[in-house]
């Protein structure tokens, strides 16, 4: 049998480095799939807004409601864009 003292032992500093680079290739693949679901969101909402342009006019017309709506939740001291503009 082979002599367990034969074998390397790997000094702490080592062992530390390979645990840090573990965990920064972890955030690294946490941020490409958060790019990835970003990308898949965006080529569907063209494919949405090719095949049905009305939607454009619904999704600007609920983004100002919710501006609105956050406006008056949060307190914000400036009026929407839109109203100021009428």
């Amino acid at each position: 049998m082979a002599d367990s003292s034969a074998l390397p032992e790997l000094p702490q500093e080592s062992i530390n480095d390979a645990l840090q680079v573990n965990k920064d290739l972890e955030r690294v693949i946490e941020a490409v799939e958060d790019i990835s679901v970003q990308l898949t969101w965006m080529g569907y909402d063209m494919v949405a807004l090719r095949t049905s342009p009305e939607l454009a006019t619904s999704m600007q017309k609920l983004e100002e409601a919710y501006n609105k709506c956050r406006a008056i939740i949060c307190g914000d001291r400036q009026e929407p864009e839109s109203e100021s503009s009428i």
